[in-house]
């Protein structure tokens, strides 16, 4: 990173030399007062030197009268949710407009731990991306699954010194948090003096007191307005998502005021590779609330100065004289398009496609993630207790879910799917350590008529999670999955009939975005054409394990309560 010239950037300001880029005839969006101002943009180096009637410089440009905004800045997204590895997850977000990224590697983490640092901070050298990290504060999530890693207190600290980490990723364990569990107390002492992200679905009266008491000042699981409004009004920053699967926006939208969208931000927390491809990024979350009816200018701050504040970053999230010259072109604030793209000055995107091309370091990538125990089909039976037995039900357009006590359909004494009720079979079997721990379940509103689909992409330990109208494909797809070293998968009677490889720790592909995304579109159409109406059903799939999420889960150990945050089954 070249040092800031101090002395070139004043001397550009007061118009005594030229820029090195001038953008002329530009409607800039100014973030700190809501205005448009028709000016020209004066940069140096990096940075931008000043707005205003210059007109020299060494490279100029003409905005042709479109509208200059700041770069997008996710304030909370699991980048691994791409499924693309880190060089092709920034060449699909970084010409959508996408310029900075909060992440604290969770995914990642949970398979290889503290590695996932390494790795990702050696790969996104050198990238027009700026990659603010997090340390993961959940690996693993609960003592309820089992994970790849463990990253304790004495792993965070370490985490910590860090230069690139600034503060806890989201403190998922709430219920560590209010019963004062002191192995998450610890974790929380450590980044006192920085940002602690939060995750408190439902959470609210004393016990949010408590848990914003500990220095946790955002959330992302806002479901309901309601919940919204109590937890701004106690001082968090609301982080309104809009993912593949999880979509708060049109519920929590209307808690946006004149009073409070300094408080309020827009982030993605989970965007798969063929989203990205077709929609978009932050671009499409920017886009969605304007269309929701949001004042655009309002929108455009929620995803740029509001996280830039939230983070304490002073160098970007507008466009103003001393910030990083971190830009976007859009021809129209309705529809909210993408042009050009200004990294620092320099074009990295134009019309949605790269303009940059990184050197590719030489390290090695985590491959070989996958452990499986010998299993046999007989290991996915479910006996029956002759009464009624918990169903995980799923909300559509929600990672949150519904438990319910149903009547299973059983033959020759065991539990079996139940197609004309949409009552499935669910099993998570794990995957790093060779335990032999399968849990098997019954899930509801998938949808799927024939064979199995399977996964190593299973929030938040990233075991195998499957569902299947039978045993023989739920095998045959969890089988698979162990073959090919990780991925996604759909079996039709004992025949793969799709699959996505996902060899980089179970979770990344190796291809580009345009083939992984080709790859996820096809295996989704095809889960559609066998009867699955849920939007981004992989997705969905992969929240199914994720025993921090209202209201029933399963993994590995069995099905979850989330509630009482104990295996009922």
């Amino acid at each position: 990173m070249a040092e800031r010239d101090l002395g070139k950037l004043v001397s550009v300001a007061r118009g005594e030399q030229p820029a090195d880029l001038l953008i002329t005839d530009a409607r800039i969006v100014n973030v700190f007062n809501g205005e448009v101002e028709e000016a020209n943009i004066a940069v140096a180096g990096e940075y931008i030197a000043g707005t205003g009637d210059y007109t020299q410089g060494k490279e100029t440009v003409s905005a042709n009268g479109k509208y200059i905004i700041p770069g997008y800045i996710d304030a909370h997204v699991h980048i691994e949710s791409s499924m693309l590895d880190i060089i092709e997850y920034s060449f699909m977000v970084v010409p959508r407009g996408t310029l900075g990224v909060v992440t604290d590697l969770h995914e990642l983490s949970n398979v290889i731990g503290a590695e996932a640092f390494e790795y990702v901070i050696k790969m996104s050298q050198g990238l027009p991306l700026d990659f603010y990290f997090m340390a993961p504060s959940c690996v693993p999530a609960t003592n309820l699954e089992t994970s790849g890693a463990v990253i304790d207190a004495y792993a965070l600290k370490e985490l910590a010194k860090k230069p690139e980490v600034m503060g806890l990723g989201e403190m998922m364990n709430y219920p560590g948090v209010i019963n004062k569990d002191e192995r998450v107390l610890e974790k929380l002492r450590l980044f006192q003096d920085r940002i602690i992200d939060g995750h408190a679905p439902g959470l609210g009266g004393k016990d949010l007191s408590a848990y914003i008491a500990t220095g946790i000042y955002s959330d992302h699981e806002c479901v309901s307005l309601e919940e919204a409004r109590e937890k701004l009004a106690k001082g968090m920053y609301i982080m309104i998502r809009e993912g593949s699967s999880e979509k708060n926006m049109e519920a929590l939208l209307p808690l946006v005021s004149e009073k409070n969208w300094h408080r309020c931000m827009l982030v993605t927390d989970d965007r798969n590779v063929h989203d990205l491809k077709l929609e978009g990024d932050m671009d499409h979350v920017v886009y969605r609330a304007v269309s929701l009816g949001l004042d655009p200018i309002r929108a455009i701050q929620m995803a740029t100065i509001n996280p830039a504040q939230y983070l304490g970053l002073k160098k970007v999230g507008a466009i103003a004289s001393g910030y990083y010259a971190n830009m976007i072109t859009v021809a129209d604030l309705n529809a909210m398009e993408t042009s050009e793209v200004y990294y620092r000055g320099r074009l990295v995107g134009a019309e949605k496609l790269p303009k940059f091309t990184p050197e590719v370091p030489n390290i090695s990538q985590p491959v070989n993630t996958v452990y499986i125990k010998d299993f046999e089909i007989k290991d996915l039976g479910l006996k029956t207790t002759g009464k009624e037995m918990p169903v995980i039900n799923i909300i559509p357009g929600q990672i949150i879910t519904k438990k319910s006590m149903e009547t299973p359909k059983v033959e020759n004494g065991l539990v079996v799917a139940d197609v004309v009720r949409d009552i499935l079979k669910i099993a998570v079997v794990e995957r790093h350590r060779a335990t032999g721990n399968i849990g098997v379940g019954l899930v509801k509103g998938f949808g799927l008529k024939k064979g199995a689909v399977a996964s190593s992409v299973a929030h938040d330990s990233h075991n195998i999670v499957a569902i299947g109208t039978n045993d023989r494909d739920l095998f045959r797809a969890i089988k698979e999955i162990e073959k090919v070293g990780g991925g996604l998968v759909m079996v039709v009677n004992d025949e793969v009939f799709g699959r996505m490889d996902l060899p980089i720790a179970g979770l990344l592909s190796y291809e580009t975005g345009n083939e992984a995304a080709s790859q996820l579109h096809e295996l989704e159409m095809q889960l559609l054409i066998s009867g699955v109406g849920v939007e981004s059903p992989f997705t969905l799939l992969s929240f199914l394990a994720l025993p921090v999420i209202p209201e029933i889960r399963i993994t590995d150990k069995g099905v979850v309560d989330v509630s009482s945050f104990e295996i009922i089954a």
